[in-house]
């Protein structure tokens, strides 16, 4: 099963308001999600991103693909770079002190 983190609409007439949700990949639009981690309120000015980053994180590490209108939102509140960030720098692990690229520790 390929699973997205795609947009599903909300709202009323005239009056759009998406959520960011993970979904299988061949599932209709707003059909049934698995995950619902976000929103998007275009209506509002400045315009409401709201993201739940470490759901974000998780489905990512699962496996899950972000759509281009996700990933274009994402990057624009500044989420994207933030988990990129975390995935370059795994939690709890820092960086070994006196060792060089080698493994031979270096002397002082």
């Amino acid at each position: 099963m390929a699973v997205r983190i795609r947009m599903t609409r909300a709202g009323s007439k005239r009056r759009p308001f998406y959520r960011f949700v993970v979904i299988d990949s061949k599932v209709q639009r707003d059909g049934g999600f698995l995950d619902w981690v976000g929103h998007y309120n275009p209506i509002a000015k400045p315009h409401e991103i709201k993201v739940d980053e470490a759901k974000v994180a998780e489905w990512i590490g699962k496996g899950a693909t972000m759509s281009e209108g996700v990933r274009s939102l994402l990057k624009k509140a500044g989420t994207l770079a933030n988990l990129q960030a975390a995935r370059r720098e795994p939690a709890g692990q820092a960086p070994a002190e006196g060792v060089g690229e080698t493994g031979e520790e270096s002397a002082p």
